[in-house]
């Protein structure tokens, strides 16, 4: 089955990627000693850190909602979230940031999409196969290696698994959406992401304590604080509150707004030229993310429109809405009508009214 868009959904999970794509030129900014794998951990706890006091402030209830029904679901989003931070973290340090982000983020809607496709039985659209072709094209762009980049095969592999980390965080995401939601609203999602960020975060945390005291420094607590709460804390709210109505496959599609995010910051705050190989990567990346986001039209064929009628009438409830004249043997089909109806009978409601009748004729 294929899913309809909702357009505030798509503006909230594109605000998440927006909030992502910070992340990078926040770390060149802070110019922090840390170690990156040490700040990643650091970031996903001090974001679920938040997340659960908010919660625990609004609502303290909210984590009973996390059944038996919701554990598998966090538990898989739990470990996408902790091997993703290790292995692109890991990835950028043997291949470099270029390489790492074009394999991390040309997978990652492709993964996301089959991942769906797998678990929850929903239609990928021509749609949305043209609008991710075109948005990957971007992301090679914007991220393409110069000549002097030499990419490490470990490395790539690295990305290839923080690639499709991201697709199974989405879609597990996406399945605690409609099972926690219902019995916690928003803060029982809350809740369930704020349970994920901790124990992603409790994986890393070997290498953030071994690094507590780079990451005490001002510059570094600095990046942590902007990581955990905007990047973190909001950005994954945004995103897994969105995901309620857009489709898994859409957002990880969606989420490739990180890269469009960072290469502009990079040139307007940063002080990065503005290549044209960059500049035709961006109009590209843009374009697949409007093809994805703008919320197709409602089919206006014949059948569609059989279907709609046919939901309208209730033919449990259409007794007695043919009546026969005994006078002129004539049918009146407008004097007697379907609780609720307010004009003629259909076509098909006629039908099957007459077919009952004479199935009543003959006994």
């Amino acid at each position: 089955m294929e899913r309809r868009n909702n357009p505030s959904s798509v503006l909230l999970v594109l605000a998440a990627g927006v909030l992502w794509g910070t992340v990078g030129p926040a770390q060149v900014l802070a110019g922090s000693g840390a170690n990156p794998v040490a700040v990643g951990g650091a970031r996903i706890l001090s974001g679920g850190v938040i997340l659960a006091a908010l919660v625990l402030a609004a609502d303290p209830g909210a984590f009973r909602a996390l059944s038996r029904r919701t554990w598998p679901p966090v538990a898989a989003a739990s470990a996408a979230t902790g091997i993703f931070q290790a292995s692109f973290f890991s990835a950028v340090g043997r291949t470099g940031a270029a390489v790492a982000t074009a394999v991390v983020f040309g997978l990652a809607p492709v993964s996301t999409g089959l991942c769906e496709r797998l678990v929850l039985r929903t239609r990928l659209s021509g749609r949305w196969w043209a609008g991710t072709a075109c948005a990957i094209g971007g992301v090679a762009l914007l991220a393409a290696p110069g000549p002097d980049v030499h990419v490490d095969l470990l490395g790539v592999a690295l990305s290839l698994v923080a690639g499709t980390c991201f697709g199974v965080y989405t879609v597990s995401a996406k399945v605690l959406t409609g099972r926690s939601a219902p019995a916690g609203g928003s803060m029982g999602m809350a809740a369930a992401v704020s349970v994920t960020l901790l124990a992603g975060g409790s994986v890393l945390l070997p290498w953030t304590l071994a690094d507590l005291p780079a990451l005490a420094e001002p510059r570094s607590a600095a990046l942590v604080a902007w990581l955990g709460i905007a990047a973190t804390a909001a950005a994954y709210m945004f995103f897994v509150t969105g995901l309620n109505r857009v489709s898994a496959a859409t957002a990880g599609t969606l989420s490739l707004a990180e890269p469009l995010v960072a290469a502009v910051l990079a040139v307007a705050v940063l002080g990065e030229r503005m290549s044209g190989r960059v500049a035709a990567g961006a109009v590209l990346l843009l374009g697949g993310l409007a093809v994805v986001s703008v919320p197709a039209r409602a089919p206006r064929t014949r059948r569609a429109r059989r279907e709609r009628e046919a939901a309208r009438y209730d033919g449990a409830n259409a007794t007695g809405a043919v009546k026969v004249e005994t006078t002129t043997g004539e049918r009146n089909q407008s004097a007697h009508r379907a609780p609720g109806c307010t004009g003629p009978l259909r076509r098909g409601a006629r039908s099957a009214l007459r077919r009952e009748q004479r199935g009543g004729s003959r006994a």
